[in-house]
């Protein structure tokens, strides 16, 4: 059984910073593009990062660059968000997500077939 389990969520000052892990079990997602996605009370679920298969190509989504960082260790099976001078508005349920796509030609929109169960980032202003 595949499963993805984030970690790392918690409360947080205004400005401070997170880092949030995610560590994939029964399968290998080494070839496989991997995205962080956020839900905030009463909205939809929203893009957040994504980094391609080998962690040569990321995005990100207009708000967070250059607050927050995706990377990844494959040899670890796990993708990283570090999130530095976060904001109120950065507060959300926070998920990793693994795509069947290595993400190589295009990572902008590709779909992603396996979640993780989120975790909670607070920012308290």
């Amino acid at each position: 059984q595949v499963q993805l389990l984030e970690s790392g969520g918690g409360l947080v000052q205004a400005g401070g910073s997170l880092r949030l892990s995610c560590v994939a079990s029964g399968r290998t997602f080494s070839s496989n593009a991997k995205g962080w996605f956020r839900q905030a009370p009463g909205k939809e679920r929203e893009f957040v990062a994504a980094i391609n298969w080998s962690g040569g190509t990321t995005d990100y989504a207009d708000s967070v660059k250059g607050r927050f960082t995706i990377s990844r260790d494959n040899a670890k099976n796990t993708v990283y968000l570090q999130m530095n001078s976060l904001e109120h508005e950065d507060t959300a349920v926070y998920y990793c997500a693994a795509s069947l796509s290595t993400g190589s030609y295009r990572l902008k929109g590709i779909p992603y077939d396996y979640w993780g169960q989120g975790t909670q980032v607070t920012v308290s202003s």
